[in-house]
């Protein structure tokens, strides 16, 4: 504990950890509302359009100034937006389609402005190369004030607008015949994402942002139902990947910020597809395994009953090798989990010493109600 302590009582540590912390909370609120709303590849354009915006800032700033580098982000940003919104609107291509050409041609478009600004050698005094895969041990206090602004600015707007942003996320179809301004209510949502875009340059890179937008939204999805929970949550996990990155990468020397963040939120979601209750892998192979046994029990019962009927005998005593050949395997199993129901018992069957089985006044009467749900089926 007193090495932590004394870690964070660096400056520039506390700056990055901080920073990164309100990076990450932000951006698993917003990310939620573009993860319901089908937008993740959106916040991918946002981030690789920001691009060619953070070079044409630093040229009209004639410096590496942060809110310059930012406005000219924000401008490539809008400017992607509309042309993915053109696309879709006057051609016949679709939204991935569109949003993949944007993509593709805004961030070739900065990395000639990168590579033009390079030959010059300002780009690598201004490490605007940084911006690509962030550079969080460049972080100012100035910068942490801004971008953390920023960042609560966001989330303020989300929760001032949180029945219409609901409503929106869920049923536009209804949201519309109740007199909302969807359409104004999307764009502001989807400014909302551009804003985490923004945020997060400096720090996870124009490269990695989209993955901290989207990573904990997904991973807070599979524990909960609800939005509200499934906002506070991908905040938490955003928060603390950002913690996490920020405190690791200080602790080990070379390790970049933003790429410990995104695998640390990774590493979220992983857990979260593998351990969540109910949507989690080993939470439905158990189930799985639960719907198979009692499928198994059922048909064994089934058949037992059928015999007993066919012999007009409730207690008939079935041979256990003809239970294995009428499933085709072997019943032991499923017969000793309907013994433990009371539901089944062995009996003797002399002279044969082979295993035998019947149905109790339980069994048959469970017997009876599948029956019943079978033919309701039919």
């Amino acid at each position: 504990m007193s090495g932590l302590a004394a870690l964070l009582a660096d400056h520039t540590v506390r700056t990055v950890a901080g920073g990164a912390a309100i990076l990450g909370a932000a951006a698993g609120v917003v990310g939620s509302f573009a993860l319901l709303r089908r937008q993740s590849l959106f916040g991918d354009v946002l981030a690789h359009a920001a691009l060619p915006g953070l070079c044409l800032g630093f040229i009209a700033a004639g410096a590496r100034e942060l809110p310059a580098l930012m406005a000219g982000a924000a401008v490539t940003g809008a400017a992607a937006a509309l042309a993915v919104l053109a696309l879709v609107r006057f051609t016949r291509l679709k939204a991935d389609a569109a949003q993949g050409i944007v993509l593709s041609t805004f961030f070739a478009a900065g990395i000639v402005l990168l590579t033009f600004l390079q030959t010059r050698g300002a780009a690598g005094q201004a490490g605007l190369a940084a911006f690509l895969f962030g550079q969080a041990a460049g972080m100012l206090r100035s910068d942490l004030w801004l971008t953390g602004g920023l960042a609560l600015a966001a989330v303020g707007l989300i929760l001032a607008f949180w029945k219409e942003a609901k409503l929106v996320a869920f049923d536009p179809t209804y949201a519309a015949a109740a007199g909302l301004p969807v359409a104004a209510i999307e764009i502001g949502l989807t400014l909302l994402v551009a804003v985490a875009v923004l945020v997060g340059l400096q720090l996870v890179g124009v490269v990695l942002i989209t993955a901290l937008i989207v990573a904990p939204a997904a991973a807070a999805r599979q524990w909960t139902d609800r939005l509200g929970p499934m906002v506070a949550l991908a905040a938490l996990i955003g928060a603390a990947a950002g913690l996490t990155g920020g405190v690791v990468s200080a602790t080990a020397r070379g390790l970049a910020t933003g790429p410990v963040i995104v695998l640390a939120a990774s590493a979220a979601v992983a857990l979260s597809l593998l351990a969540a209750p109910r949507r989690g892998l080993l939470w439905q192979g158990v189930a799985a395994r639960q719907a198979r046994r009692r499928l198994a029990g059922e048909r064994v019962l089934a058949t037992l009953d059928a015999l007993a009927r066919a012999h007009g005998d409730p207690a008939w005593p079935a041979e256990q090798g003809m239970l294995d050949a009428a499933h085709g395997a072997p019943a032991a199993g499923a017969l000793g989990r309907l013994r433990a129901q009371g539901l089944v018992r062995p009996v003797a069957h002399p002279p044969e010493a082979t295993p035998h089985w019947q149905l109790t006044a339980e069994g048959s009467a469970a017997a009876g109600r599948l029956r019943d749900a079978r033919d309701d089926r039919r």
